[in-house]
């Protein structure tokens, strides 16, 4: 067994490089970086104009099978294979999303990588980092203002306050603010009416900055933003309340892609953080377009399981984004694939073939899911010291036999050294020029129909079902012309079904509907199924009551 110090203990002890000379490493000249303190900076907008035109390097997309609390390793992995493409001689850049403050001081913790597969600085890539995240609430929240604002003196745009659909945001997770009702306490405090708070991750103003290609889209995008109706029922967007220029200053320099490294001193984006479950789940299209131009190959992350992360990829980013990925590597682990089999997590140290191979049911669905939108796969086993050898031939068995290679990766405990046989296998499917990619469903497919394509090819559901009130929403907003938009589907990410305790590979289950919002300026439209919340809720025992200082005075409990 590796003895492995833990995370931040490795992060605080990394020999990191100048980020100048990680932007040099890139063709970045120094000018044009903007840099936060000595270990990461952003990157300016004339350098990222000036790489329009240039060739693209080929995007690799890394996946998973559905997260379960043994833990997969997807950014990890991601991390990993960067660093390994490097270290066979490519030319490689990493592109992943921000963590939110909410799951590192609640339960999933940090989204930094993990052992010796991380990105560097850890603490502030975590917590605050370049501010990004506080931007985009400021810029959501201002919007939330001049709505109430503009009602308090006299509604001339006749907002009918019952339908104001624009909620207000916070990167926390707290369960006390879903809903809530204000402005209280008199006539000089405006009007009461009911509201909520939605995490800033599931902020549309998150979306679009991820989904913008520049600040003038950027802006564009954000008087897009439907904020709510009239009596009449007609649309009342942010440019109608002269918000938009206002919000797109205060994201001026969130738009900026993010470069730090990683523990071996390789180049990686960090930008950008929409959840999963609840939102498109991708870094920004700005940080992917620029590492490839700058790179020959980038690996890439979608959130949580491929039926959500990877299915948001290609449904919305890079059909939105003009992207073709080259190939995608599905990451599972043996732990994982045990509970999947029924395993109990404190009996997931015992070999348990039988269970693995019953788990490996939800590992060939994901395989499966993939391969309909023509990319080309392999399987990364994320190895624990527990894993058995044969529990690893099982997997490999199973995916052999769906025609697919599964390799088992080390990264965690020894680097890019332990993951140099997967880095050649993804050079080899991406340079093979075998994907041909086609998102999963055409735009003038009806919106509805578009939820159940997705339901019934990925998630292999039996039955959509929403009340008539949901369908008769998607209808006006076809009517209004919002037809073509994609589908974000917000489900639990623990299981295909919306059953989080429904592991494995469910088919035949029903999906149901409860709410669908409009999300015009990000561009697609998000249909809530089951019991997801957009403000998530604390777990009994939070990640928070651990992460303090030490006596040395560094920060401890961060994971």
């Amino acid at each position: 067994m590796v003895d492995v110090p833990s995370d931040i203990e490795i992060a605080r002890t990394a020999h990191k490089k100048p980020i100048f000379d990680i932007g040099q490493r890139l063709g970045i000249p120094q000018a044009d970086l903007v840099p936060y303190g000595h270990d990461k900076a952003k990157v300016s907008s004339q350098f990222l104009a000036g790489q329009k035109g240039g060739p693209d390097g080929r995007l690799i997309l890394v996946t998973a099978i559905n997260p379960t609390p043994a833990g997969e390793g997807k950014t990890t992995t991601t991390v990993g294979l960067g660093d390994g493409l490097n270290r066979i001689g490519k030319r490689a850049v990493i592109c992943l999303r921000e963590p939110s403050l909410g799951p590192c001081f609640g339960v999933k913790g940090g989204a930094a990588g993990g052992g010796y597969a991380q990105v560097v600085p850890m603490e502030d890539i975590n917590l605050h980092f370049t501010g990004d995240f506080h931007a985009i609430t400021s810029a959501h929240n201002l919007l939330a203002a001049m709505i109430d604002n503009h009602i308090y003196w006299g509604n001339g745009l006749d907002i009918d306050l019952r339908r104001i659909t624009w909620r207000r945001a916070m990167d926390m997770n707290d369960r006390a603010l879903r809903q809530s009702v204000g402005p209280l306490g008199g006539v000089s405090n405006g009007f009461p009416r009911e509201t909520g708070f939605d995490i800033t991750v599931a902020s549309e103003v998150m979306a679009i900055l991820c989904l913008a290609s520049d600040l003038q889209d950027l802006e564009r995008r954000l008087g897009d933003i439907i904020i709510g109706y009239r009596r009449d029922r007609s649309a009342v967007f942010a440019r109608d309340l002269k918000a938009d220029g206002a919000m797109a200053v205060l994201l001026k320099d969130a738009m900026l892609p993010n470069l730090v490294q990683t523990l071996e001193n390789n180049p990686a984006f960090v930008h950008g953080g929409p959840f999963a479950n609840i939102a498109h789940g991708c870094n920004s299209v700005v940080a992917t377009r620029a590492a490839l131009k700058l790179g020959d190959y980038v690996v890439t992350e979608a959130g949580f399981g491929a039926d959500l992360g990877a299915e948001k990829f290609f449904d919305i980013k890079c059909r939105k984004a003009g992207l073709s990925p080259a190939a995608a590597v599905v990451v599972a682990t043996i732990r994982a694939l045990k509970m999947n089999g029924g395993v109990a997590k404190s009996d997931l140290s015992q070999e348990n073939v039988a269970a693995v191979q019953r788990g490996c049911a939800n590992l060939g669905r994901h395989i499966e899911n993939i391969q309909k939108f023509g990319i080309p796969v392999v399987v990364a086993i994320n190895h624990f010291s527990s894993d058995t050898l044969s529990e690893v031939e099982a997997v490999r068995v199973y995916a052999q036999n769906l025609g697919v290679e599964a390799i088992l990766c080390r990264h965690w405990a020894e680097g890019s050294a332990g993951i140099e046989d997967l880095a050649y296998k993804v050079v080899e499917l991406a340079d093979s020029e075998t994907a041909s990619f086609q998102p999963l469903y055409a735009d003038e497919l009806p919106l509805f129909e578009k939820i159940e394509t997705v339901a019934r090819e990925i998630y292999r559901a039996g039955e959509v079902v929403a009340d008539r009130s949901v369908r008769e929403q998607l209808t006006a907003w076809e009517a209004q012309g919002y037809g073509h938009l994609p589908v974000c589907i917000a489900k639990t990410q623990y299981s295909f079904s919306t059953d989080p305790t429904l592991l494995g590979a469910p088919k035949g289950h029903v999906v149901p509907v409860r709410e669908v919002r409009l999300n015009a300026g990000a561009g697609f439209v998000v249909a809530i199924t089951g019991e997801i919340r957009t403000m998530p809720g604390l777990p009994r025992s939070p990640a928070a009551e651990r992460i303090r200082f030490n006596q040395a005075g560094h920060v401890e409990g961060l994971f």
